[in-house]
């Protein structure tokens, strides 16, 4: 098996030739930090607004290389979240942020084919699957909240056999069903969107770390070791680097997302009756997601990886081999018919964690910053985009004043509180996950340690 940072998505997909660094002085309309996802989106969707910005992206290492390159690429909405939201932000603008979200699903497999990106774009559906009998009808308040606004076809219950005509595994009981949906590979896209950005005139500084942000008046200074970018306004698209920035670094935990890679086995996937390439994902507290790829392997992640300690880098956010031993074990016991079979690949990464699950969009003078994805930023990272690009024109429109933007939340406490109290509640949510599938209940005080983000007004980590 081949362990490593970057995995078998950047290696499919084949990076391409680097952007040398920023070296001098430039000057331009909008500077963006950093080439992930939401860093490029922005500067699709700035250039959407005005094709003759000029924009100038600085990325700390290669564009694509970071989470954006190395996800599950399930390319999800925000229905789900519509019944809670309508409670603070009302009916209307709670479905309307939804139907944003499904257009950019639309928007992304409409940018692979007008820009001929070979991104593997399908539209599946998302099928939420319990394993174990606690898990039984985890969706079901979100399906009922949805219910009573009149919206009866996002998420839909599942019985045990119609899962089955899915996907067969002796592990699956119930499901929700949400229709809308999309998988793409994740490198492919992101090196796809990086040329298709060059080809329009954006300069791209690769191996340009920033060093420095200085506001001045209605203009802003990013500095980077060899060079400065002078512009009218910043976007801060960093993902968990955000908590390097103290204005927002309380509104933002780092954890961890790790995935195992079989060998082709297309027939096991036939025996399975896996062939709809449907994204699947169980309702544990640390989930897992699993899909598979174009030469019929199968990919599965687990977002129960380490808490990382504020801004520094843990070598193991990206490779952690006892998280992908329990990630494969649980791999083999999904699918049984894998015996014998080979996991060729591994790797992981870091999730920028919301209070809410929810991304955030904040401005702070000229800079003009969104984080939080929670490990669902595929499709929502291109809504990020026009968000941001919004922002960062002073436009004042229907996404720059949607709940997400300036949103009220709770804060996560200072390190070394945060990493700490973080690693504390991750390990009683994998125990008590643990305790879920072996049909016991956990210990008092690991179900008392998992009531906590709850408690304190926060919805994690799922």
């Amino acid at each position: 098996m081949k362990h490593s940072a970057e995995g078998w998505w950047i290696e499919e997909a084949g990076a391409p030739a680097p952007c040398p660094p920023l070296d001098g002085p430039i000057d331009a309309d909008v500077v963006i930090v950093g080439a992930g996802y939401l860093g490029m989106w922005t500067a699709w969707n700035l250039l959407a607004r005005d094709n003759d910005l000029k924009i100038v992206i600085l990325e700390s290492g290669l564009a694509g290389h970071g989470p954006s390159g190395r996800n599950g690429g399930f390319v999800n909405g925000y229905w789900e979240y519509v019944p809670s939201l309508a409670e603070k932000f009302g009916a209307e603008r709670s479905i309307r942020l939804a139907e944003l979200a499904d257009q950019s699903i639309v928007a992304i497999g409409d940018f692979c084919k007008s820009e001929k990106v070979d991104a593997w774009y399908r539209a599946v559906a998302h099928v939420e699957i319990a394993t174990s009998p606690n898990q039984d009808g985890d969706w079901q308040e979100a399906m009922w909240g949805l219910n009573r606004l009149g919206i009866d076809d996002e998420v839909v219950e599942l019985s045990p056999d119609q899962v089955a005509q899915i996907c067969y595994s002796p592990e699956f009981r119930g499901a929700a069903f949400k229709p809308f949906g999309a998988t793409v590979q994740p490198a492919r896209l992101a090196f796809g969107l990086r040329a298709a950005l060059l080809a329009r005139g954006v300069k791209l500084f690769e191996e340009s770390a920033v060093t420095e942000i200085d506001q001045h008046g209605d203009s802003v200074t990013v500095r980077t070791d060899r060079g400065r970018v002078h512009a009218n306004s910043a976007v801060l698209a960093v993902n968990w680097r955000t908590l390097r920035w103290p204005t927002f670094a309380r509104e933002l935990s780092v954890a961890s997302s790790h995935i195992v890679l079989t060998e082709p086995v297309p027939d096991v996937l036939e025996e399975i009756g896996w062939v709809g390439g449907e994204a699947l994902s169980d309702c544990r507290r640390m989930l897992h997601y699993f899909r598979t790829t174009n030469d019929g392997r199968i990919a599965f992640g687990w977002g129960g990886g380490r808490v990382a300690k504020g801004g520094k880098h843990d070598p193991r956010i990206d490779v952690d081999p006892e998280v992908i031993e329990q990630t494969a074990a649980t791999l083999r016991r999904f699918f049984p018919q894998l015996e014998g079979r080979a996991i060729t690949h591994a790797w992981g990464g870091p999730i920028d964690v919301a209070p809410n699950s929810l991304p955030i969009y904040r401005t702070s003078g000229s800079v003009h910053a969104g984080w939080g994805f929670t490990g669902h930023g595929v499709g929502p990272s291109h809504l990020g985009g026009r968000i941001l690009s919004g922002l960062a024109l002073g436009v004042d429109d229907e996404v720059t004043n949607c709940p997400l933007v300036e949103p009220k939340v709770k804060y996560f406490p200072p390190e070394p509180a945060r990493s700490i109290g973080g690693n504390l509640i991750r390990a009683a949510m994998i125990r008590s996950d643990d305790a879920d599938w072996r049909g016991e209940k956990p210990d008092p005080v690991t179900a008392a340690i998992t009531k906590l983000p709850k408690l304190i007004g926060m919805k994690l980590p799922r």
